[in-house]
């Protein structure tokens, strides 16, 4: 008999190693929770050798056993979960949460003791080292389970002092500076950082306790930046710095300027706008969000003052400073004032990429691609010097980095609304989607992007979708990294506004992948598939393909315990299915869509209630018809 066989027994020992692998590659933690973080990683690690010399034996694991390692299987996940998120939260976040934290520690420590109070090691086939190391790890649980880490009351008096004084003593500053590893530039960059992403990650809201902790936040960064000034920072970074912009979050940008906001205000769907720039497009008669297309239910704008926090934030954490009038939407004109931009340089550059070989030509690309990313002006002195034309030409170049930079150039310019028409004018769209397809896989997310930005543009989507892009984008989809991936949905989303767009989407097989990544809830994808599935499934072919695919159990998982949207989304698509279609009727009535969709029609979002309120009725109609028969 060779080594393990049984799949399920392969399955869980190979699982078990893995995780307590990944494990001890963790980082060390430098925050509150470092000592309970350090226990849990070691005590794991010692588990490894156990799941490590079973897979190489010859003995056969019982029903029994495989149950008990299942369990542990479990625990050391949910112990990997737990570690993982503790290594990248606010340090702040989890000092003012440390009992919280603590629990979910304990909880853990239990589960893998209760885990491994199942498995009879003297059943098992393993050498007395290991068997001697594996009963010493759980009489270690054993111990830490029944006594919880001392909290430090110094830090909480510290903490609350810190909260309520204006201006705190700096000796409570300074330790607080320590105890919670906040005590360089670099480390306060990565706590406002770790900020961005727990705001992002809570859908712009998480929580009272914000408002608290960026107080609190600015005293101790406002006392790293006067006691360590430049800790970390060398002469040559410093230099550096200084002609070097930091590139804006996608989140603090305005979905229309793409600049970054100064007074963002939320609508009705949900977004999040630059308030002049959103102010004119309903000034303009538009009833509908730009970014989603959904029509607007009202037209009050709400102050978006948590995201206005956090740009502040990461404005004063990079030098950066807040724009001190509202970001201008309206498209320069000829003959603008572009002081700011040096149009020499710019027209030197022009010269190599008009007549300079091919380093040359890359080169240029290059420092025009960086200069067009910068500032607003920069984009209308490139776009006035003529570089549109050039770079368009340089698409076709068989240097696949002067490719790269040229169609990234264009994306950046494109940000101007009227560089939108000189590059489309310019036949750009046949040579971007060209470079969709052949390009490295950084020129095909950002030939992606550009299509995105230029097919705001109604009849560009028309022009995008008959130069062949939409089997392109589909490709990227399934094979770009995760920014390309997302890059391609949002295209794809965009362009499917237009009819004839969504006939092709289908046509291309793209039903498929949407599926793949819907039931895929780890790869972050979930949101872009419903969406774009929402909008095919108003199409009558696209309602056709998305019935075959067998989505019914998913939409009404999502429905049960996804997001607002998401919910929302996969009621839209319940909808559209159900609707004279017994059988995917009948289908959701059996997987328990009922029970969900009422919890829906009262809980959900505006859309979704109707939706749900809408499915529901043909569920009542079925109900009506069984009894009368």
């Amino acid at each position: 008999m060779g080594p393990v066989e049984d799949p399920k027994e392969a399955v869980v020992l190979s699982r078990l190693s893995e995780s307590t692998k990944a494990i001890s590659e963790l980082t060390e933690c430098r925050n509150v929770c470092k000592k309970m973080y350090g226990n849990l990683v070691r005590r794991a690690k010692l588990l490894s050798p156990l799941f490590e010399e079973l897979r190489d034996s010859e003995e056969e694991l019982g029903e029994e056993e495989v149950k008990a390692f299942e369990s542990l299987r479990l625990a050391v996940d949910s112990a990997m979960l737990l570690l993982a998120s503790v290594n990248r939260e606010s340090k702040l976040y989890l000092a003012l949460r440390r009992e919280k934290v603590a629990q979910k520690f304990q909880q853990v420590t239990e589960q893998i003791e209760a885990a491994l109070s199942e498995i009879h090691y003297d059943k098992l086939d393993l050498s007395e080292e290991v068997r001697e190391q594996i009963e010493l790890v759980h009489a270690q649980f054993k111990r830490a389970k029944g006594r919880m880490d001392t909290l430090d009351l110094q830090l909480d008096t510290d903490l609350a002092i810190a909260q309520k004084e204006k201006e705190p003593d700096p000796a409570i500053l300074k330790r607080l500076s320590e105890k919670l590893h906040l005590k360089t530039i670099n480390d306060v960059k990565k706590e406002s950082l770790a900020f961005h992403e727990m705001v992002i990650s809570s859908n712009g809201d998480p929580g009272d306790c914000f408002e608290n902790m960026s107080s609190l936040f600015k005293k101790i960064k406002d006392w790293v930046l006067t006691a360590n000034p430049q800790v970390d920072t060398s002469e040559s970074e410093k230099g550096l710095m200084k002609h070097r912009s930091p590139v804006i979050p996608d989140d603090f940008r305005c979905p229309i300027s793409l600049e970054l906001m100064k007074d963002p205000v939320i609508v009705s769907t949900g977004q999040t706008y630059e308030r002049s720039c959103i102010q004119k497009w309903l000034d303009a008669g538009h009833k509908t969000c730009p970014k989603t297309q959904q029509t607007l239910l009202h037209t009050a704008l709400t102050p978006n003052y948590v995201l206005k926090s956090l740009i502040a934030l990461w404005c004063e954490s990079n030098g950066v400073e807040l724009p001190k009038k509202q970001v201008s939407c309206r498209s320069k004109k000829s003959g603008s004032n572009v002081s700011d931009c040096d149009r020499p340089a710019i027209d030197a550059l022009l010269e190599k990429l008009a007549n300079g070989n091919t380093e040359q030509q890359r080169a240029a690309a290059g420092e025009l691609r960086l200069l067009a990313k910068r500032n607003a002006d920069n984009r209308v002195c490139i776009a006035e010097a003529g570089a549109i034309p050039l770079l368009v030409e340089l698409l076709s170049s068989p240097d696949p980095r002067a490719q790269e930079h040229a169609v990234t150039a264009l994306l950046n310019l494109s940000i101007n609304e009227s560089n939108k028409g000189t590059i489309v004018n310019a036949g750009a769209i046949p040579d971007i989607v060209d470079v969709l397809k052949n390009g490295s896989m950084e020129a095909r997310e950002n030939a992606a992007a550009t299509l995105f930005s230029l097919s705001v543009i109604d009849e560009n989507k028309v022009a995008i979708g008959a130069a062949g892009a939409i089997p392109a984008l589909i490709a990227l989809l399934c094979e770009g990294t995760p920014r390309g991936k997302k890059d391609a949905a949002t295209a794809i989303f965009n362009l499917s506004i237009y009819q004839g767009n969504k006939a092709r989407a289908v046509k291309a097989g793209i039903v498929s992948p949407l599926m793949r990544l819907l039931k895929d809830a780890g790869g972050g994808m979930v949101d872009e598939a419903l969406a774009i599935l929402a909008i095919l499934a108003s199409h009558q072919e696209g309602k056709t393909a998305i019935g075959q695919a067998k989505p019914i159990p998913v939409l009404v998982e999502v429905i049960r315990t996804g997001s607002p949207r998401n919910r929302e989304n996969a009621a839209a698509v319940l909808w559209s299915l159900c609707t004279a279609d017994l059988e995917q009727l009948k289908l959701s009535k059996e997987l328990g869509a009922e029970e969900a969709l009422k919890e829906l029609s009262e809980n959900g979002t505006d859309r979704a209630k109707r939706k749900a309120g809408n499915v529901l009725e043909l569920l009542n109609r079925i109900e009506v018809g069984v009894d009368d028969t």
